[in-house]
């Protein structure tokens, strides 16, 4: 990758704007005291703790930061339970010394002045405190989707660089992370050329390599192709797998599983017999419920009235042997419906065994990224990417319109800097 970076380029003192994911969970809750009144609260804040890096480097070098974020989809309409104030109110608890001032917009005259305005009174009164301004959601605006030029220009407008430290919406082509580099010197986050470097690794051309694929649907077509080239071994687990035992022919009884990509799965089972590794036993369940009656059953004895929800022991085992001579492994996609404790021991204890393994461990995808969270095993891993589909177009070989955007501005526009 060629692009500007936060080391080979003068920060000193600039007004930066610093698009972010601050795409959080949220949760409402009751006070106590007021119980007609609801609060938002931030429901885990790792994403927005992936972003101090940047931001502590910036304000290092007395920069005034803007930061820009979206929250859930309004798709360009206001709603308030979607305002970026419980992020402002985090994100001060992470930076007690710093203020943050949360605007109620994201473009407009008034809103630069506003900006000015605090800049000029920070300098007069010569305070030590260091500023950051929080836009409101910029998808409130449907011109952000829309990877609006106008909107685009008026966002770069409030200041003179930006940097991209949002690699989970890098597959979006949208305003904030696509057209803005048009207008401003565009440079790359640490977040961004962390995930970048990391995820490149899945790449390398190291062996024994494993993929792990697991998640809902056989949509993953490029990405399976990756794994193809790359992959000594490709383990299937997930509603995934009920795609390929079905392509086979083995009864699935009411178990998720995708109808139209039934003759890919044929396809690739023929012509990758001894690369594809299916399932040999799953824990089934008559419902779909917190508390159902379980059993484990072989993967060719599942009955109609039955749904498979987890894969079973025989196949963490025999997946563990897999694993173990490896020293690439790339994962994406948890293993069975984790969300419910008697539908996670698949994904938990896969999780944890990887984490005892001397290899480069790679993982990608929102939910994969939330089951090894939850089980307390992100710690052991080589890199646990903050992007969802975005890490999954990454991994798929195909190109990221906001890392294509920070090529690109790096390559034709060289902002009176030297780039070789």
């Amino acid at each position: 990758m060629r692009w500007f970076t936060l080391n080979n380029f003068p920060l000193e003192n600039k007004t930066i704007f610093l698009r972010v994911d601050y795409n959080v969970p949220l949760e409402t809750t009751v006070e106590s005291r007021r119980r007609s009144k609801n609060t938002i609260k931030i429901a885990d804040n790792s994403k927005i703790k992936a972003s101090l890096p940047t931001i502590n480097y910036l304000l290092s070098k007395n920069c005034t930061i803007i930061l820009a974020t979206h929250l859930g989809e309004p798709k360009g309409k206001f709603i308030p339970e979607l305002k970026t104030d419980p992020l402002a109110n985090e994100l001060q608890k992470l930076l007690p010394k710093v203020n943050i001032k949360k605007l109620n917009d994201c473009i407009g005259k008034e809103l630069k002045a506003e900006i000015s305005k605090a800049k000029s009174l920070s300098h007069s009164t010569k305070t030590t405190q260091k500023q950051i301004f929080l836009l409101e959601n910029l998808r409130f605006y449907k011109e952000e989707g829309e990877n609006d030029f106008t909107f685009a220009h008026s966002l770069a407008d409030l200041a003179d660089v930006y940097i991209n430290d949002a690699f989970a919406v890098s597959h979006r082509t949208h305003a904030s992370v696509s057209a803005i580099a048009n207008f401003l010197p565009a440079i790359a986050g640490f977040l961004m050329e962390k995930e970048v470097t990391n995820l490149s690794k899945a790449f390398s051309n190291v062996h024994p390599t494993v993929w792990l694929m697991g998640g809902a649907k056989l949509d993953k077509i490029e990405l399976i192709n990756q794994a193809l080239k790359r992959a000594n071994h490709i383990l299937i687990g997930g509603a995934l797998a009920f795609t390929f035992l079905k392509a086979q022919g083995i009864n699935i009884g009411m178990s998720k599983f995708d109808s139209s990509s039934l003759e890919l799965a044929k396809k690739l089972l023929n012509e990758h017999p001894n690369k594809i590794i299916l399932p040999v036993d799953f824990v089934v369940s008559e419902e779909f419920k917190v508390k159902a009656k379980t059993s484990i059953v072989k993967h060719n004895q599942i009955k109609n009235n039955q749904i498979a929800l987890d894969i079973g022991p025989e196949t963490i085992h025999n997946f563990q042997q897999y694993f173990i001579p490896a020293k690439l492994i790339v994962w994406n996609g948890p293993l069975g419906y984790f969300e419910w404790a008697k539908f996670a021991h698949g994904t938990k204890e896969i999780a944890r065994f990887l984490g005892k393994l001397n290899a480069i461990k790679l993982a990608g995808g929102g939910e994969t990224a939330a089951a090894i969270q939850k089980f307390g095993a992100e710690h052991n891993f080589t890199h646990l990417s903050t992007g969802g589909g975005a890490s999954l177009q990454f991994l798929s070989g195909k190109k990221l319109p906001g890392i294509e955007a920070l090529e690109e501005n790096y390559k034709n526009k060289k902002w009176g800097m030297k780039t070789n």
